[in-house]
């Protein structure tokens, strides 16, 4: 796996993204022209100004009902393929012209036969509404509100509370120990900061004058870049996370050699900390299974670990079709084989979210 920067080669851009491209040249940071009330801006590692996501801010937040997700899968099924009948090497080459000017088909492109960076996951998750001005066109603003777009913004929605559900009573319980946060392949780690929003909002006082360690553990530095960006947007006065102690770590990890992950456990434990691990769109879709039980075991060695909490890909008939048209090599196993699994490890599925795409867990 290779990091990829985030703005792509001058050939490709659009007129707003050609001006993206020399700021991030001259280094020079492009400023969002269009900030809305209540929301913190972070800048991208190439100077580009991004909204921070809040899942609890309304222009973030996605309800959606369950018969409301079944009738977008079932539209998402009934959709034709672009091109389908063409031979897919022929298909992918007019799909990559007619979407050339569009910044997240760019990140779908570049995930083909391997995986998405953090930050193009992460524009993603911002919704049509969000999407920065030196970005966003309508191609982009199409893409933002397809089913895999959504999927997105509800998985760490719903890996943020699955968080916070593992993590309320054992720091109720301990007032004084500290929290640890470690997100294995978590880009901007944008799932736990939400859990630390979520935490704040819903129960106040949980986490006064606790201190938190938040360790992102990935390949690429540029999502835990901006993460730490966003943190300290999120901490400013009057924000969600203000008055917090967070201790902010990006460590390059290599999830198939846990001495890594060792390391940072053993830190925690000495610590006497709260442990808790997630992985939100990373090792438990793309990893393979070895390197899934090895992750898996080192954090069951650990007495201290409250849970882990993550997205596992699925095994139906929306994946596969997700599939045909996107070759990005996540793991299509399914709950049953992904139980069976975790159980190798020590761990057992305490609570899943199903959505389109991917399982929603709680391990324990």
């Amino acid at each position: 796996m290779r990091p990829e920067t985030d703005v792509p080669s001058i050939s490709a851009l659009t007129e707003s993204q050609h001006a993206v491209a020399r700021a991030s040249l001259n280094r020079m940071p492009v400023l969002e022209p269009n900030k809305r009330s209540g929301v913190a801006y972070a800048l991208t590692k190439d100077g580009v100004e991004l909204p921070v996501i809040d899942i609890t801010h309304p222009v973030f937040a996605l309800n959606i009902t369950d018969a409301e997700q079944s009738a977008l899968v079932q539209k998402f099924l009934r959709e034709p393929i672009p091109f389908h009948f063409l031979p897919r090497r022929i298909r992918t080459a007019l799909l990559q012209f007619f979407l050339r000017n569009s910044m997240l088909a760019e990140g779908i492109r570049r995930s083909q036969n391997s995986f998405m960076t953090g930050m193009h996951t992460y524009l993603l998750k911002l919704g049509p509404d969000m999407l920065p001005t030196a970005y966003a066109n309508p191609i982009d603003r199409r893409i933002a509100v397809s089913l895999p777009a959504v999927a997105v913004r509800l998985r760490v929605q719903d890996v943020a509370s699955l968080m916070v559900e593992a993590v309320v009573s054992p720091l109720s319980q301990a007032p004084n120990r500290p929290l640890h946060l470690i997100n294995i392949a978590g880009g901007p780690a944008i799932d736990s900061l939400n859990m630390l929003i979520l935490l704040c909002k819903n129960h106040p006082g949980i986490l006064a004058q606790r201190e938190i360690f938040l360790d992102i553990l990935d390949l690429d530095d540029t999502g835990p870049a901006f993460g730490q960006g966003a943190l300290a947007a999120l901490s400013a006065p009057g924000a969600p996370l203000h008055g917090l102690r967070v201790n902010f770590r990006a460590i390059h990890y290599d999830w198939s050699n846990t001495d890594v992950l060792q390391q940072a456990v053993n830190e925690a434990r000495c610590r006497e900390g709260l442990i808790l691990c997630s992985s939100e769109g990373g090792l438990f879709e793309y990893g393979s299974g070895e390197d899934v039980l090895a992750n898996l075991k080192v954090l069951h060695a650990a007495d201290q670990v409250i849970g882990v909490a993550g997205s596992a890909t699925r095994a139906d008939e929306p994946i596969q079709r997700l599939h045909t048209i996107s070759s990005a090599k996540t793991k299509p196993r399914g709950l049953s084989a992904f139980r069976a699994l975790v159980q190798k490890a020590g761990w057992d599925v305490s609570r899943v979210i199903e959505r389109p795409f991917s399982d929603h867990f709680l391990l324990r």
